[in-house]
């Protein structure tokens, strides 16, 4: 059976630009470890923010960035996940899908606010706030390089490598 492509209408962009310095955040990983921007300084970073846990969309979009988690560790590149679910929930996704990166727990919403990327969605005829899908490439001094809102969640991992 063919699944439709869903389509999602969202109007907000990041007030961020590429070139600006990244946002400085700290969150807990899946462990419940504080992570910081501070404590990647050096690493180029992948940072990518997703609406939920184990939804379609979202496990398409954290699987393709495990297929090529070597490629992208190969360029230099640490991924680290954001979004408002628990560390419990993270850690099931992970346990799933035998995720390789970090994901942060973000449910005061703090990294989400800080890097703008909550806002309104239209989904099915629905209006809501959620998550802007949204990647940012921050390089070894924490400059953002890229940030890539029109997310291909089944090939994100080439979105992130074209220049």
């Amino acid at each position: 059976m063919k699944i439709p492509k869903l389509i999602m209408n969202n109007k907000h962009v990041t007030k961020l630009r590429e070139g600006d310095k990244a946002p400085d955040f700290k969150g807990k990983d899946q462990d419940g470890k504080l992570i910081s921007l501070a404590d990647l300084k050096g690493k180029k970073i992948v940072l990518y923010f997703y609406p939920k846990d184990d939804t379609p969309g979202c496990t398409a979009e954290a699987c393709d960035l495990k297929n090529n988690h070597h490629a992208l560790k190969k360029q230099g590149y640490e991924v680290i996940g954001v979004s408002a679910d628990d560390e419990k929930s993270h850690r099931k996704f992970i346990a799933k899908y035998q995720l390789p990166f970090t994901l942060l727990s973000d449910v005061d919403k703090k990294i989400i606010s800080a890097y703008d990327v909550w806002g309104e969605k239209k989904f099915m005829g629905k209006t809501y706030d959620g998550i802007i899908r949204t990647t940012f490439i921050i390089s070894e001094t924490g400059i953002i390089g890229k940030i890539i809102t029109e997310v291909d969640t089944k090939n994100h991992t080439k979105q992130i490598i074209e220049k």
